[in-house]
């Protein structure tokens, strides 16, 4: 009993700190600071781990990684990362975490966080954040490349090649509705609506 009052006493500093510096910077808004602490807790751990399991089991790091595959994994990475962020496909994933709100860009959907402050707010920030899922999904793709780089390779050209695939049907779409006239598309023949 007397080891955990210590603990209690020593730690009760430490708590005040924290909670002033979230009051100071959160200004009243409902911010998951513990959460997302949490959530860099959880990465880290995670990291660490397979940091561990990667030298115990005497895998050699890769002393340079050709640019082909830097760039495959870079392209991979980007359009993973959207896919688990945006897609109405990978909504079943978000959905204890956020609402739909509606559509945003070509096969994508806006949600918004459904609780504010805690887990479930840090949680569907990360979900619903592309940029913030590229630092799992990299993390992943380059673990998995010092681990199965013929495997990962594969994954990381399939999430490419759909990249690609999605930037020809912008193209494909602007092409059809007129892109490569003159004028660049405005059928009234100028920017205004007005011949010029």
């Amino acid at each position: 009993m007397a080891i955990t009052d210590e603990v209690q006493r020593l730690g009760a500093p430490v708590r005040r700190w924290a909670r002033t510096q979230q009051q100071e910077y959160t200004q009243g808004e409902p911010r998951p600071l513990a959460a997302d602490l949490g959530a860099m807790g959880v990465y880290l751990s995670l990291v660490g781990t397979a940091a561990t399991a990667i030298r115990v089991s005497g895998r050699e790091l890769p002393t340079r990684i050709p640019l082909a595959d830097a760039v495959l994994l870079t392209i991979g990475t980007f359009r993973l990362a959207r896919r688990i962020a945006k897609d109405p496909v990978t909504a079943p994933l978000r959905a204890p975490f956020v609402s739909y709100q509606g559509t945003s860009g070509e096969a994508e959907v806006a949600e918004e966080v459904r609780e504010h402050g805690g887990v479930k707010h840090a949680v569907g920030e990360l979900l619903t954040c592309p940029f913030c899922m590229a630092q799992w999904v990299g993390t992943g793709f380059v673990l998995g490349y010092v681990t199965a780089p013929r495997a990962t390779r594969l994954a990381a050209l399939t999430m490419t090649m759909v990249a690609g695939s999605d930037v020809l049907q912008f193209v494909y779409d602007a092409i059809q509705n007129g892109a490569l006239k003159p004028g660049g598309g405005d059928e009234a023949g100028g920017p205004t609506g007005q011949g010029v």
